[in-house]
């Protein structure tokens, strides 16, 4: 199984995937930063747990709304600009997060100029998939895309690194890597990797527009607010749930949101993977129930160990929905790769917004977070009522399995 993987990743321009991997792992890194701070924020200003709940999830929000304008646009003018763009905006948030947001709004203001470092999905996937032939696409978006890695270096070391400069101090030390990684990526990236000149000259609103004229994008936008919007809502608000629910100090919630962080970004090649070989709707066939199953039985509020091992599991699952999603996305949009990883992606962010926000206000209203994850759950079974619906009209229509990504929707 490792030869052949070696072999799918020379199959394409392998810097440029190099190039989209550091791009995601540092922009992840950035989006989540105030979400690994989030309790000492929430201690210095006095927050509630609604409050708590939207710190995290603005920047997510924020990503939500600009990865459908950079996606179009990673269309029209290619990624390799995009994405220097995009670096240079984070660049610029974190430094207000460092010499400024001194008051909690001003805080919320930074977290959603950072939601440009979410905008990176709509950069580093069509990146990757334009990278490598149709065969491999699945695996090149799946290794691009386990870059979401960067949650666990950030709840891992910003806690830490918080308590020797502070969390302003913690700001001004990712600019760090930011720059680092801008260098990298315009060294990496081939510059010609985009579209056609014919592709390249279309309207941004047309492109967008052919494509939400598409059924199935309102589908895979569902089902990737729950893998994505799980797993990257989660992360963002373990360390607060892990702290005020168990009772761990900072750098532990931290360290057990890092666990749960790695579990999900280490199985998204996996995910990808296995959907070029197996199908995308036969994987999420197994996927949702499973995931519905786990969060269910986090909702219970079991002992620490039980919940770590639950929440490690979930999120794995989150993580390998992520890699599966996408294979079915880049069968069914060849040709708008950016802009229909732009609109999913939003739709994952969007996800990921509501998830915290939710947990955060149905704590304050019945007192304990059992209701928000008995909600996600409900949404997850959702989702596994939809692709056996997908699945049957695939049947229906006579499709085989390595057709399975062009959903009748």
């Amino acid at each position: 199984m490792l030869t052949t993987i070696l072999g799918a990743l020379r199959s394409g321009h392998w810097p440029s995937l190099v190039g989209a991997w550091l791009h995601f792992e540092v922009s992840f890194m950035a989006w989540l930063l105030i979400g690994a701070m989030g309790v000492s924020i929430a201690e210095e200003f006095g927050l509630s747990a609604t409050q708590k709940g939207l710190l995290v999830a603005v920047p997510l929000l924020g990503g939500a709304v600009l990865r459908i304008v950079v996606g179009a646009c990673s269309d029209r003018f290619g990624p390799k600009p995009i994405g220097l763009a995009l670096l240079g905006g984070e660049l610029l948030a974190v430094l207000w997060g460092w010499l400024g947001a001194t008051t909690y709004p001003q805080l919320l203001a930074v977290g959603f100029v950072l939601g440009v470092a979410g905008a990176s999905f709509a950069v580093a996937l069509p990146l990757a998939s334009r990278a490598y032939p149709p065969a491999h696409q699945g695996m090149a978006m799946g290794v691009a895309a386990s870059a979401n890695s960067g949650t666990v270096l950030a709840v891992f070391f910003a806690p830490r690194l918080e308590q020797i400069v502070g969390w302003h101090g913690v700001f001004g030390l990712m600019a760090v890597p930011i720059l680092m990684t801008a260098l990298l990526f315009a060294l990496l990236v081939r510059g010609e990797i985009g579209l056609s000149r014919q592709e390249y000259r279309a309207h941004w609103w047309e492109t967008i527009g052919e494509a939400l004229r598409r059924p199935s994008m309102y589908w895979l936008c569902f089902i990737y607010a729950i893998t994505f919007g799980g797993f990257v809502g989660l992360c963002s608000f373990l360390p607060i749930f892990f702290h005020d629910q168990y009772g761990q100090d900072l750098v532990t919630a931290g360290s057990w949101a890092a666990l749960c962080g790695l579990a999900g970004s280490l199985v998204r090649p996996f995910g990808g993977y296995l959907a070029d070989r197996l199908g995308g709707l036969t994987m999420l066939l197994v996927l949702f129930p499973v995931l519905a199953g786990l969060v269910a039985a986090v909702s219970r509020l079991p002992s620490l160990a039980w919940v770590i091992l639950l929440m490690v599991t979930a999120v794995a699952c989150m993580g390998f929905g992520n890699g599966v999603v996408f294979q079915v996305v880049s069968g069914r949009f060849q040709k708008q790769i950016g802009v229909a990883s732009g609109l999913i992606g939003a739709a994952g962010g969007l996800g990921g917004f509501l998830f915290p926000s939710w947990l955060g206000l149905l704590k304050d209203t019945t007192g304990t977070y059992q209701s928000g994850f008995l909600l996600f759950a409900a949404l997850a079974m959702a989702a596994a009522m939809s692709v056996a619906v997908a699945a049957r009209r695939i049947r229906l229509t006579g499709g085989g399995r390595r057709d399975q990504a062009d959903i009748p929707y």
